[in-house]
């Protein structure tokens, strides 16, 4: 035990030092993969290695391949950090080593993620009697959500999904935006439906689904339906307009899911709520917590207004399984057997924030956002959408010349910045949704994002 004791000091010490670099290090080194990995070794060791000589040499072989996503100048991938309690909380998750799967495997665990719950549905505006499932991340919440969705659908037209499958099922119609995430997608081919069950809607300008266009759509047929929603566009922040495509989507007797994977947070900010006023109306929501809430990953939930169905989807039940059947548990509302407590950093990330924290944490990047936008428009880029929530399209003279920057800012690594296709037309995309994150930061890596521009374009020019 004090070998282990000494081994655990040490990995807390590694990981402080390396937080604490976060601030100044370069966000990305270029590295070579293959040596990268040879830093890892060939060939399995053919004896065993004193824990400390692995911890160090793990250490050795990471450092040079670590993307400081973590840090305040990440702004790729809508990526947040972890929060001082969070990371902690989850070292004692990984320590305590808890199988949150029911409450006799870790009445702790379970104990945590109940009320974790409750608190996330008050701040994101989800109706109190809706389940709450601890998943991965927003395609497992996406998979659940509509899992849940089929049952339901497919029950009221008299077809038991879960013990029958889809073959002779009532045809399902899949109706979602144009600008949809691909975890829908994946979750529709996970879920037996396929791509091409999906009839899509035109979006509006801004990314959000077009009302009239859904209108349309959904008088075109009759049957079991499932509409999904969206809010949080991964490129604009725009959210379709929950309270009148619920609406809708009710009047034909669909079931509305919503994809809000970080979207949903903006619940939790008088600012910015009204971009999802109606959000309650629906019938599943999909989240993620290692995003906007700064939890470390993996993290997500899955919410359904109706437990019966979101349980009768995903839950199952063996003659060994104590303390499964009956009353349902949270394991019942995920897809995973074992799995680790990550409830409990999401309880210490809330209960360090409170309400005001998340609603000031939702508003400042939002306001960083608008400032990066701005310096870099100053600077001569053109920025392609009303900066609405964390999310900022940004463009130089061309396609050609926008990726340029891109790598040459990746390169650099004062910041990280990753690339999109919007509207036919390539952009720099700018996500803002870190805790760490400073006024600072924004300006130092807008000028080192202008700096790529003069220096990529010069040296086009010159080449020219």
């Amino acid at each position: 035990m004090v070998e282990t004791a000494e081994l655990l000091r040490t990995a807390a010490n590694e990981i402080t030092r390396y937080l604490a670099s976060l601030p100044e290090r370069p966000v990305a080194a270029p590295v070579e993969p293959e040596a990268l990995r040879a830093g890892f070794g060939s060939a399995l060791p053919a004896g065993p290695s004193p824990p400390h000589t692995v911890l160090a040499a793990l250490c050795a072989a990471a450092e040079p391949g670590l993307v400081a996503t973590a840090g305040p100048r990440y702004f790729g991938f809508v990526t947040g950090g972890s929060l001082p309690s969070a990371t902690a909380a989850d070292l004692l998750a990984v320590g305590w080593d808890q199988n949150a799967f029911n409450r006799v495997l870790s009445p702790a665990a379970d104990a945590a993620e109940h009320c974790a719950g409750r608190w996330l549905k008050e701040l994101l505006g989800i109706p109190a009697t809706a389940s709450t499932g601890f998943v991965t991340g927003g395609q497992a919440a996406n998979t659940v959500g509509l899992a849940a969705a089929r049952h339901r659908v497919l029950a009221d037209a008299g077809w038991d999904v879960e013990s029958r499958g889809l073959a002779g099922a009532p045809p399902v119609r899949i109706v979602a935006s144009e600008e949809r995430h691909a975890t829908i997608d994946r979750a529709l081919r996970l879920l037996g439906f396929g791509t091409s069950a999906v009839t899509e809607v035109r979006a509006d300008p801004t990314g959000a689904i077009d009302l009239d266009d859904l209108a349309r759509v959904l008088d075109q047929g009759s049957g079991p339906l499932i509409g999904c929603l969206q809010a949080g566009n991964v490129n604009t922040g725009a959210c379709d307009d929950l309270r009148a495509a619920t609406d809708l989507l009710h009047q034909h007797g669909g079931w509305a899911h919503v994809d809000g994977a970080f979207g949903l947070w903006a619940s939790a900010n008088p600012d910015t709520a009204t971009l999802v006023d109606g959000v309650e109306l629906a019938d599943s929501w999909a989240c993620d917590g290692h995003k906007w809430l700064n939890v470390p990953y993996d993290s997500g939930f899955a919410f359904c207004a109706d437990p019966e169905a979101h349980a009768a989807a995903v839950s199952y039940t063996a003659a060994y399984l104590v303390g499964s059947g009956g009353e349902a548990a949270l394991a019942d509302f995920t897809l995973e057997s074992s799995r680790r407590a990550r409830g409990f950093a999401v309880w210490a990330a809330l209960r360090e924030l409170g309400r005001s924290g998340v609603a000031e944490l939702v508003g400042r990047t939002c306001a960083l956002t608008r400032r990066f936008a701005s310096a870099l428009a100053e600077g001569g880029a053109e920025i392609g959408n009303d900066i609405v929530l964390n999310q900022a399209l940004v463009r130089f003279s061309s396609d050609e010349h926008t990726d340029r920057v891109i790598a040459e800012v990746q390169r650099e690594g004062t910041c990280w910045l990753g690339g999109t296709t919007w509207r036919g037309r390539r952009y720099i995309r700018v996500s803002v949704s870190n805790w760490s994150t400073k006024e600072s930061d924004v300006d130092r890596s807008a000028e080192a994002v202008l700096r790529a521009a003069a220096s990529v374009g010069a040296v086009a020019g010159s080449a020219g």
